[in-house]
């Protein structure tokens, strides 16, 4: 009889961050295992697949579905068609699924109509805000998973305010830091502002990509105030293609220093080396709290409460006017990394232990 499957599955770039050092730890864990790595392609990088592949010691995908793009209900439907036959195939013991993406849904579906046991990284996390949907698809899995892996006091709240028994709950801490910790020497002597002509600590940071955003009329009220902040601070927006052409259509945009997307390890250094960051991103703000770096988070709710909490992040709510008071916000938040318990750089050794002893392998 064949060693048991356990499967994974990431289908964006987060969820490689969020991943790699769970995979790594899993794989080094239990060498005896077969590892099943299952890659959507909802988003694909291959820059971001090197960097994990020499890092971290995760290797290529065993499987590609190619997914692409798409509204919800297509990229679900077409994960569902493609991981289920692999699913047939494998007969998995445990399937790790993380976050909130349409991937790490479907996956879950498919999953669960399979008898596939699922855990849930990064599981419990509510912004209260239906209309997100990350929000329905988080809570989707959290009901669908028999291992939710948390990692903040919030998040263990939630899930005992919705009825989850305790047992199903494993607090283990956060592996996209434990990424951030691996790779953070190599990131830190890049200095990539420097190659873009850039201080460090006298720029803004900008990250912003949710439809409500760029995709309708508060872009153009985003960009004005951003134009007035780059009158006393330089602004630094890597884009979207799409959202980068929409902008330079805007009177103000010339005063921003837009570039093209940047690569994982980059990003991470001008995140670090920035005076402060404004984001709509979960990640950005667990990152940019580890790192030491004031952020400021443009919606009226985060996922992530413990590092409003704790004073690393600060919501302007969904209301681009209040970009113009950053620079005056820069002054007076601290530059200080946020003490986070389970932020640690050691979360996927605290699963890998946890798995191995609920599960019995």
């Amino acid at each position: 009889m064949s060693e048991p499957t356990l499967a994974y599955v990431i289908g964006t770039r987060p969820n490689f961050v969020k991943m790699a050092p769970l995979i790594a730890a899993m794989r080094a864990r239990f060498p005896a295992l077969r590892h099943s790595l299952i890659h959507t392609g909802q988003h694909y990088d291959e820059l971001m697949s090197g960097i994990f592949l020499d890092e971290l010691g995760v290797p290529p995908p065993d499987h590609m579905l190619g997914v692409g793009s798409g509204s919800h209900g297509a990229q679900c439907a077409a994960v569902i068609r493609a991981i289920d036959p692999i699913l047939a195939a494998e007969q998995p013991r445990l399937i790790f699924v993380p976050g909130d993406v349409n991937s790490t849904l479907a996956a879950a579906l498919a999953a669960r109509q399979r008898g596939v046991a699922i855990v849930h990284i990064e599981s419990g996390l509510r912004s209260f805000d239906r209309s997100m949907p990350e929000e329905i698809n988080r809570i989707v899995v959290d009901r669908l998973s028999e291992v939710l892996v948390v990692h903040s006091d919030e998040a263990i709240d939630n899930l005992r305010a919705e009825g989850v028994a305790e047992g199903r709950i494993l607090f283990a801490g956060n592996t996209m830091i434990d990424t951030l910790r691996a790779l953070e020497q190599r990131f830190r002597s890049r200095r990539t502002h420097a190659s873009l002509g850039l201080d460090a600590g006298r720029y803004l940071l900008v990250t912003l990509h949710r439809p409500a955003l760029v995709d309708g009329p508060l872009l153009a009220a985003a960009v004005e105030a951003l134009a007035s902040v780059a009158e006393r601070i330089p602004v630094l927006f890597p884009a979207h293609p799409r959202t980068r052409k929409a902008i330079e259509s805007l009177g103000g945009a010339g005063r921003l220093r837009l570039t093209e997307p940047v690569g994982y390890l980059d990003f991470l250094s001008l995140q670090s080396d920035a005076a402060a960051v404004l984001t709509d991103s979960g990640g950005i703000q667990e990152e940019s709290s580890c790192l030491g770096v004031p952020c400021f988070t443009l919606r009226d709710n985060t996922e992530r409460p413990v590092t409003v909490r704790l004073g690393s992040n600060t919501l302007l709510g969904l209301d681009p006017r209040r970009i113009e008071q950053i620079p005056q916000l820069i002054e007076t938040t601290p530059r200080r990394a946020a003490e986070i318990p389970g932020w640690d750089g050691r979360a996927a050794p605290r699963i890998v232990e946890a798995i191995a002893a609920r599960c019995g392998l």
